[in-house]
């Protein structure tokens, strides 16, 4: 990872941005898509499995999973700490975590699933060994009050372990969509931070720094999807994208109609020429590791 600019500030919020009506876009959104965002974990196995080695878990641990949607992270991570570990996944939507506890069963190894907002967390100081947040540090409005939860119930030496997505240019699984959506759309009414924004190494590390934690570590993880036409890559995007699918479905239909018929033209560079067809989309990530001093 580079050094240079390690005080550079995350991304401010837009203009405009409302946090509230932001949130409670996202829970909507997340609750809409909660089982076809569960069906569609096996496109991310390999971020999951980083990021899990990343956080270094063992047996007896006490692990938090934050944002944790229908529990695929947490699932895996309470096989880790099993025997004697703990794993609670909280996410705002309700949807997803009941979504979580359908699929997870009732084993002894199971998380427990609760309602909480990263930002305001309702658990003791020095309550928990690892904290865990997939693909969420930018979802959150505030990510500053989330980073700063995290350090107050992480026992001192604990770590926190997360996962976000890197620069644009560098994941069109993402921005693909979005370029199809901005040429045919207005602007959102409810402004957006970018889910890029944390995806510069430097900006990562100096926003965990800010926050108190130490001992970072950051590093790449690449994964690439592969859609057999553009009406299911179309469909990946509204599966993963939480409050901009809820925005979307509130479209006319004959609106997302032109959407799903237009992106195909965003995809033409992403033709998949390996005898398969349909087209395969790159995507980086960014997995940091960081540990609260003590």
């Amino acid at each position: 990872m580079s050094t240079n600019d390690r005080n550079a500030p995350a991304a401010a919020a837009p203009p405009g941005f409302d946090a509230r009506r932001f949130k409670a876009m996202e829970r909507a959104g997340f609750n809409r898509i909660a089982a076809r965002y569960a069906e569609g974990a096996h496109l991310r196995t390999d971020l999951a499995a980083a990021l899990l080695e990343a956080a270094a878990l063992v047996p007896g641990q006490r692990v938090l999973d934050l944002a944790s949607g229908p529990g695929l992270l947490a699932r895996d991570a309470a096989l880790r700490v099993a025997p004697g570990g703990t794993v609670l996944a909280t996410d705002i939507a309700e949807g997803m975590l009941a979504e979580g506890a359908r699929r997870c069963g009732e084993h002894a190894d199971t998380p427990c699933f609760a309602a909480a907002d990263a930002e305001h967390l309702c658990l003791a100081d020095a309550s928990v060994d690892r904290v865990l947040a997939g693909l969420a540090l930018f979802i959150f409005p505030h990510p500053e009050r989330a980073l700063a939860e995290m350090q107050r119930v992480l026992v001192p030496g604990g770590r926190v372990a997360l996962s976000v997505w890197g620069l644009r240019e560098t994941v069109p699984l993402i921005h693909r969509a979005q370029d199809t959506i901005a040429r045919l759309l207005p602007p959102p009414k409810v402004a957006r931070p970018s889910v890029f924004q944390y995806g510069d190494a430097d900006v990562l590390a100096a926003t965990l720094e800010a926050a108190g934690f130490d001992d970072i570590d950051i590093r790449p993880c690449d994964f690439a999807c592969h859609f057999i036409d553009a009406e299911a890559y179309w469909q990946a995007f509204l599966d993963l994208a939480g409050g901009a699918a809820e925005a979307l479905g509130r479209l006319p239909e004959a609106t997302q109609a032109g959407l799903r018929a237009a992106v195909t033209d965003d995809l033409a560079a992403h033709c998949c020429d390996d005898g398969r067809g349909g087209y395969l989309l790159p995507a980086r990530t960014l997995i940091a590791s960081a540990r609260r001093p003590g």
